[in-house]
């Protein structure tokens, strides 16, 4: 496919409003090869969709036919849809599923407005959702779409038919001083390839993250090529946890260097009905590492849940 079969009107150059854009035509290319070689790794979409909302057109792609309750997918921060890969197959074996590009990262989506709170980031979400013909969603997000689904469920919650949060970032308790070493370091535009793919090999649990691997080499391009423009949200209060009524699923990686897992976890449980785990084996990269056991558990924990 051509850049501009992927692509939602790309902000190239720094933009007079506060949106995520790349820094020139060559940062562009840059990452729109590297998307497109992550995007050739995945299944091929049985759709695509171009989702005009307040901040922004949404690319999504759905895998699988249509029909049903969808699982909508919420990438984590500085990735998109190819970070999917190995979970596509298991998910989509069972349930109609739909990958979007968020608003503000780096990916096939654009930003024309600028995000300010969780309402603001809750209603490019409904807005996408409903953008997609369908009236509820199960979101499954990781990290930072992870707490995009818990915003969702926050301010949002007529769209919202559960959610299942993969290592939420920021949202049950503080971020460690290794994610803001690794959050400052990404900031860096001249930082040395090698570099920046050992922190992205510190968080992803030391697997090891170059350029050869497909995620990897998108990531590293959306780190150098993109400045996001994402505000940093305060984390729920125990008053809005208590108050969310959706089914909740929240997985918790014990080798996580993002948050204290244990505490996260006990937090998380302040959210009525919530089933909440630690998976103690799993860091931060938990769905790339456990797509089978997050396959199964997602249709387990959503099963009659229409």
């Amino acid at each position: 496919m051509a850049e501009d079969e992927f692509f939602l009107d790309p902000t190239i150059g720094r933009p007079a409003d506060k949106v995520g854009y790349f820094t020139d035509q060559a940062s562009f290319h840059r990452f729109a090869a590297a998307y497109r070689a992550g995007m050739a790794e995945l299944p091929k979409p049985d759709a695509m969709a171009a989702v005009p909302t307040s901040f922004g057109q949404v690319r999504a792609y759905r895998f699988g036919p249509s029909g049903g309750t969808p699982v909508v997918l919420l990438s984590g921060r500085q990735a998109s849809t190819p970070m999917w890969a190995t979970n596509l197959p298991g998910l989509r074996a069972r349930h109609t599923v739909w990958s979007v590009d968020s608003v503000g990262e780096p990916g096939a989506s654009g930003q024309t407005r600028e995000l300010i709170d969780g309402l603001d980031q809750a209603t490019w979400v409904s807005e996408t959702i409903a953008g997609l013909g369908v009236p509820r969603a199960h979101l499954l997000g990781v990290s930072i779409g992870a707490n995009l689904a818990v915003q969702t469920a926050m301010h949002r919650p007529d769209c919202v038919a559960s959610i299942t949060l993969l290592d939420p970032a920021n949202t049950f308790a503080r971020l460690s001083w290794k994610m803001i070493i690794v959050s400052l370091g990404s900031a860096i535009p001249a930082m040395p390839p090698r570099l920046r793919n050992r922190l992205l090999s510190w968080i992803s649990g030391g697997a090891p993250v170059d350029d050869s691997v497909p995620e990897g080499r998108l990531v590293a391009s959306g780190m150098r090529d993109y400045r996001d423009a994402q505000p940093l949200l305060p984390r729920p209060t125990e008053e809005e946890l208590r108050a969310i009524a959706v089914p909740v699923l929240a997985v918790f990686a014990g080798r996580s260097i993002v948050h204290d897992a244990t505490e996260a976890a006990d937090t998380a449980r302040l959210i009525p009905g919530a089933q909440v785990e630690v998976w103690p084996d799993a860091s931060h990269a938990i769905n790339g590492e456990y797509p089978d056991r997050i396959a199964e558990r997602f249709a387990e924990f959503t099963a009659g849940i229409g």
